[in-house]
């Protein structure tokens, strides 16, 4: 574990001992478990896009047979 330091509003600090308090964790567990969460879902969302665009860029999608016509799609 690295040390780092933080600089935040007395406010935002006062709060996130409160949160940290109600959920049992320290400031310094809070943050990391926050921080964690969002880096988690950039890569999650770094890795979807990857897959998808080596799908469209393999041309494995289709749409299949067009069974409409422009004025049915655009019927009110």
């Amino acid at each position: 574990m690295s040390n780092i330091t933080l600089t935040m509003s007395p406010d935002l600090i006062r709060r996130a001992k409160i949160l940290a308090a109600s959920r049992d964790l320290s400031v310094s567990a809070l943050v990391s478990k926050l921080l964690g969460a969002v880096i988690g879902q950039e890569y999650d969302e770094t890795a979807l896009w990857n897959r998808e665009a080596e799908t469209m860029c393999a041309g494995v999608l289709t749409v299949g047979p067009i069974t409409w016509s422009r004025d049915e799609i655009h019927q009110r």
